[in-house]
């Protein structure tokens, strides 16, 4: 009977070490957004770029800084095991949770790692979002989106064209072709979203603010997205719905 005893509690000890299996299993799926298990968490309290945004460098170079804000937070979390406090319904999407997440052991939210590298805006109106001086000194070191030119993630993700412009490369005399290089008419395809997005005004019978097109819908060919996504679950979370005129088929890559 000892000796049993003795096992069991060997194995809830081994348990209860064991790292958490949400957070071995996490997902970066952008620069403000993981899952763990079936939770996806939008980081609270920031605003970080969608995969597919773009910006433009101190040299007047265009690059994708919605990839390299993911890649960022992808460092950033090196594969450790993370945490989130689930603090409610995220009100922007609305099949997404708001996580204050920290690295287990590290006191400091990933939300606030990230507006200090630059990689992502602080949200005033967030109960957690008190990142403002770590927004201004990245601002003023010219770190990540800091370094050029760029629209607010928030004025992007709704195509608004004609968003305040952020970043210490935004002269006046090149307003016109700035918003042109940040809002293209042929966005590229960030690797393995191929998803098309495009906004659409008969999508508000749905409750959504577009649709969106995979490889294996009647109108994919020849259609220019307005947005790229990875997954149907990221579309769906932005608010866009499946064209009805896709076949039935595998799940988009």
């Amino acid at each position: 009977m000892r000796s049993r005893v003795a096992l069991l509690a060997t194995l809830l000890l081994t348990c209860l070490s064991a790292p958490s299996a949400l957070a071995a299993s996490a997902v970066i799926k952008d620069g403000g957004t993981i899952q763990l298990g079936s939770t996806t968490y939008r980081l609270d309290g920031i605003d970080a770029p969608a995969i597919d945004q773009l910006c433009i460098d101190e040299h007047a170079d265009v690059w994708s800084c919605g990839v390299e804000a993911r890649d960022q937070l992808t460092k950033l979390i090196g594969g450790k095991p993370i945490h989130c406090d689930d603090i409610g319904v995220d009100p922007t999407f609305k099949k997404r949770r708001l996580g204050v997440c920290k690295l287990d052991g590290d006191p400091t939210s990933l939300s606030e790692q990230l507006v200090s590298q630059g990689y992502a805006l602080n949200v005033e109106a967030s109960a957690t979002g008190r990142f403002k001086p770590d927004e201004a000194a990245a601002k003023d070191s010219r770190s990540g989106l800091w370094k050029g030119c760029f629209v607010a993630p928030s004025d992007f993700r709704v195509g608004k064209k004609d968003g305040t412009l952020l970043g210490n490369s935004c002269p006046a005399n090149r307003d016109q072709q700035i918003r042109d290089a940040l809002f293209p008419a042929d966005l590229p395809m960030p690797d393995s979203c191929n998803i098309k997005g495009k906004y659409a005004v008969r999508a508000r019978v749905t409750g959504n603010v577009g649709i969106y097109h995979l490889q294996a819908c009647r109108s994919y060919p020849g259609l220019a997205q307005d947005h790229w996504f990875c997954s149907e679950e990221d579309a769906q979370a932005a608010g866009f719905r499946r064209a009805y005129n896709c076949r039935p088929s595998s799940k988009s890559k």
